[in-house]
């Protein structure tokens, strides 16, 4: 981009006594001169719809027009414009109520990402979907295993019919005796008495099962969270 520099000094022909040969304008000057302007204004951009080639920089100091955020075509775009543009992006992937995951950075997202307010979210806890009979903001489960409350039953049965110790009467003979009370009977041996024992059952029933500290955990890998808040 050239700009217009003027060869000849017109005004200075003025002041020189008539006569003088550099007081006449010649035509090779006025050519020059008009060169150099055609020169200068072809290579300026047209105030309206100006297309530019290279690296242009506007001047210090300029304010240019912001275009909207939507606007989607291939017109120059303003500091403005595209802080715009940026603050939607960040607010389409991270609205308020968003959780941010990081794998090896425990740093505050405000700082990572430059934006937002957040707070550490989560802690000890793994994520559940809402519905269900789950309802988003609500905290539950334990890490620690539990038994659901049962009880165990036994039962125990004893029989005893007694016994009886008897009197041998034959002693070895072959004499034959009728039983008192029994006609028509006879025996070999004589009834001295009959009894039951007192029985006594013990029923134990053995413990199962072992500590259920953190053993009621999923699968899970550990992540920092957060929760952006404003």
């Amino acid at each position: 981009m050239s700009n217009y520099v003027k060869s000849t000094n017109f005004a200075s022909k003025d002041t020189l006594p008539s006569g003088d040969s550099n007081k006449i304008v010649k035509g090779t000057e006025i050519d020059t001169e008009f060169n150099n302007i055609a020169t200068a204004i072809s290579t300026k951009a047209d105030l309206s719809g100006p297309t530019f080639t290279g690296s242009p920089v506007l001047p210090t100091g300029t304010t240019g027009v912001t275009q909207s955020s939507s606007d989607d075509s291939t017109k120059l775009a303003t500091t403005a414009f595209v802080q715009d543009v940026a603050d939607l992006i960040k607010s389409a992937l991270y609205p308020v109520g968003s959780i941010y995951c990081n794998a090896t950075s425990s740093t505050n997202p405000a700082t990572l990402l430059g934006f937002g307010t957040w707070t550490a979210f989560g802690s000890g806890r793994v994520m559940v979907g809402d519905g269900g009979g789950f309802t988003a903001g609500n905290t539950g489960g334990s890490a620690d295993a539990i038994v659901v409350s049962h009880s165990h039953t036994a039962t125990s049965s004893v029989s005893d019919p007694g016994h009886a110790h008897y009197a041998d009467l034959n002693a070895g003979g072959t004499n034959t005796f009728y039983v008192a009370g029994q006609a028509g009977s006879t025996a070999s041996q004589l009834l001295t008495k009959s009894a039951t024992t007192g029985v006594t059952v013990s029923t134990s029933i053995s413990t199962e099962g072992s500590s259920g500290t953190n053993a009621n955990l999923q699968p899970y890998i550990v992540v920092y969270m957060w929760k952006r808040t404003a």
